[in-house]
């Protein structure tokens, strides 16, 4: 890649696919879900730059069959794009995770992804993946 040396560009995707880009931290608002009835939950999700470059950035939630984004339970990924994190930003969004009546007691597994993109949301640069647990009582 020297060819952006002539035109005064530097390359740091190396850079940014060598480390984790992001610190990604999760709470749960209340702590569980409740079987039998319908209840919803708050996934507070802190996504911190740990770059130094400013990067395009989108999250992407996953969840079980007998959870969902919506209260009917048909929604089970949800995206949220962040657009540009500037170096050392931190940016702190709220998911909404419901219950079915059907869930049976336990826990369930949501996972999170965490993806920096380069030009449009369609290409990505690196990603981190983090898995949090709720349990519905």
């Amino acid at each position: 890649m020297k060819i952006f040396g002539v035109f005064g560009k530097k390359d740091v995707s190396e850079d940014l696919t060598k480390r984790s880009p992001y610190r990604l931290m999760t709470e749960w608002v209340p702590y569980k879900l409740y079987s039998g009835k319908k209840s919803s939950s708050s996934l507070m999700v802190k996504l911190k730059n740990a770059t130094s470059e400013a990067l395009l950035t989108s999250v992407v939630a996953e969840v079980p069959r007998q959870l969902g984004f919506d209260e009917i339970g048909v929604t089970k990924q949800k995206e949220v794009r962040l657009g540009y994190l500037a170096p050392d930003e931190e940016k702190e969004i709220r998911i909404e995770v419901y219950n079915s009546s059907g869930a049976d007691p336990g826990d369930y597994t949501v996972s999170l992804t965490a993806i920096a993109h380069y030009r449009d949301y369609g290409h990505v640069l690196n990603v981190i993946r983090k898995r949090t647990a709720i349990s519905v009582v």
